[in-house]
């Protein structure tokens, strides 16, 4: 069953790792947001697909969803004896992976390939496709002035009123031809738990992408990032609010409609299934919570069972697999699970 996940962020990235556990790694496709990609003392940086890798790779932070396990920051300690006080730290272990990166890309490599070695010799046995190999960034107009992404996100917190967002560069980038052939030939297609407007819009700006999706014969479904008109982690709900919409499951779904079969509704939030049910989207109530591996897998078999339902000829539905080295995060939950 060829599965194809549009991700970003860490609840992106928690449903990507679960999918590897239902289904077959080598099937699976997750095709990752790089609007929020920028450079930093000359290190080109991609956070998301970082994120996705690194979870991937079972050596994320299970403290913060990002970045690596127990990684030190000695590297930005003797930047502050400089007399630096950088606002977007970046841990001694995974600058490795941001040299190797910068290294790669004025070698003449393209984004997707870096992409494909760095995940193959982390262990990560599924596809991970940046959105485009071209730079696409997200711009946010506040109410205090026009900030790049990161600035937004991590220097100001993402704290200033949003009134609009800007995906520069999406209109000239071009899709890279393996994310829309995946898309044509995948079985199901799932719109993570990720936010709407930061994750999973850049992707659906790049031109054809959208097209590629509306055209798709998978069944599409998406699972919620908003539960009781929050989200678990980070600014869905908040920019939702200052977008002019209900900060709601309902919202989301509503958001997604004109290509959604079906939504993966939170079971705190079942109200809503009536108001999305008459959206034309099927609707399968869950626990969407994914406080460790365990709930990681049982929610992305849960989403590939629903899938099968929707679709007229059965697949047989998901295997949960055994988790392998490179796929074991902390089982703990934290603050930071969705």
């Amino acid at each position: 069953m060829n599965v194809v996940v549009f991700a970003g962020g860490v609840g992106g990235a928690k449903l990507a790792d679960g999918m590897t556990r239902s289904t077959d790694d080598a099937s699976l496709t997750i095709i990752v947001n790089t609007a929020d990609d920028f450079e930093l003392y000359g290190l080109y940086i991609s956070p998301d697909l970082d994120t996705v890798m690194y979870t991937l790779a079972g050596i994320a932070n299970p403290e913060t969803g990002w970045g690596i396990a127990g990684d030190t920051f000695q590297n930005f300690e003797m930047l502050a004896r400089y007399g630096v006080s950088p606002w977007f730290r970046i841990g001694d272990r995974d600058m490795a992976t941001h040299l190797l990166r910068t290294q790669m890309l004025r070698n003449g490599a393209t984004l997707a390939e870096v992409t494909h070695t760095l995940s193959r010799r982390l262990g990560v046995k599924a596809r991970i496709l940046p959105m485009t190999n071209d730079r696409v960034r997200t711009v946010v107009d506040t109410d205090e002035g026009l900030y790049a992404f990161q600035e937004y996100f991590v220097k100001l917190k993402w704290q200033p009123e949003v009134r609009s967002l800007i995906y520069e560069g999406a209109e000239e980038a071009e899709p890279l031809p393996d994310a829309l052939r995946a898309i044509e030939t995948a079985d199901t297609i799932v719109i993570a738990p990720s936010n709407l407007y930061l994750s999973i819009d850049p992707i659906l700006a790049i031109p054809g992408m959208r097209d590629a999706v509306m055209n798709a014969s998978a069944p599409i479904i998406a699972v919620t990032p908003i539960i009781a008109g929050e989200a678990v982690k980070g600014p869905a709900a908040k920019l939702m609010r200052e977008l002019g919409s209900e900060a709601s499951a309902a919202a989301v779904a509503q958001h997604y409609a004109e290509f959604l079969n079906g939504f993966v509704l939170d079971e705190r939030d079942a109200e809503f299934q009536p108001r999305i049910e008459a959206m034309g989207i099927g609707v399968l109530l869950a626990d969407t919570l994914m406080r460790d591996a365990d709930d990681r897998a049982r929610l992305a078999c849960e989403v590939i069972t629903f899938a099968d339902r929707l679709r007229p000829e059965k697949m047989g539905g998901c295997k949960l697999n055994a988790p392998t080295p490179a796929q074991s995060p902390s089982s703990q939950p934290t603050h930071a699970d969705r």
